[in-house]
């Protein structure tokens, strides 16, 4: 009887310590004290440099000469100038930088903008403008900034964010957040930066992360979540008939073992 009962016992010890090694792997921050308010500095963050692919919203405006920015405004529905097939629902605006970092703007021509933060850009037009405008207001912004997120989250998709300060929770918010199933200690980061692809794995369940030189987004990121074995096992039948046996080899075992003490 009682090598039985230790059996049982150990059984029932199994299951809770697989149960709860699942459950550690869910949670995120594990490490962040959560007793007190903790304050962290912000020290990863730098604002994001136009690039080859970009399309930036440029409009200018002036209070005491309107008429005068109609020109530079012209591309908010038109792409470096030029008309396109673009449907109402789909239709990109505004200039595009060119494999070589360039736009083309009225009157100033050719300009490198590549390298450049939105900050720094609006600054420069703003300066160039005054031969042709009294009093300009510049401003900018990157239209096209996307995130794909995909695998094992609730909504994966191509996200376009309108804020150029965009974080890895962001991103997951965006897509819904991760499915229960989703592996946090290990998603994958891909980006392309100066012709490089990289690889870059990120452990959600950390408060590290907070600290990475990867938490905030570039534009044209994709994160990658892994699904766990459970997520697996729904769909392979090989693993899901597996499982079964084991589960009836199991049962089968301990009823007759029970059988064996009452004889």
């Amino acid at each position: 009887m009682k090598r039985t009962f230790i059996n049982l016992v150990i059984v029932g010890l199994l299951f809770f310590a697989a149960s709860c090694g699942t459950y550690k792997q869910v949670p995120y921050f594990q490490d962040l004290d959560r007793s007190s308010v903790v304050s962290q500095e912000i020290k990863n963050y730098s604002p994001l440099t136009i690039q080859s692919g970009d399309i930036l919203g440029i409009s200018v405006t002036s209070n005491s000469d309107p008429a005068a920015v109609a020109v530079f405004n012209y591309n908010l529905n038109r792409v470096n100038g030029v008309n396109s097939d673009f449907t109402p629902s789909n239709a990109v605006v505004g200039y595009l930088v060119d494999t070589k970092g360039n736009i083309q703007v009225p009157y100033l021509g050719t300009m490198k903008v590549a390298g450049y933060t939105t900050t720094d850009l609006r600054d420069q037009l703003e300066k160039s403008l005054v031969k042709y405008v009294n009093l300009p207001v510049v401003n900018i912004r990157i239209l096209n900034f996307k995130i794909g997120v995909m695998g094992d989250v609730m909504k994966p998709d191509v996200y376009t964010f309108q804020n150029e300060k965009v974080s890895i929770l962001d991103a997951l918010s965006s897509a819904g957040d991760l499915t229960i199933t989703g592996k946090r200690q290990n998603v994958l980061l891909i980006r392309e930066i100066n012709g490089k692809r990289e690889f870059i794995p990120i452990d959600l369940t950390s408060k590290k992360l907070f600290e990475s030189p990867y938490y905030y987004l570039r534009n044209n990121d994709i994160l990658y979540v892994d699904p766990d074995r459970t997520k697996f096992a729904q769909y392979d039948t090989g693993y899901r008939t597996a499982s079964l046996i084991i589960s009836a080899v199991s049962a089968v075992s301990l009823v007759i073992t029970v059988i064996l003490y009452h004889k």
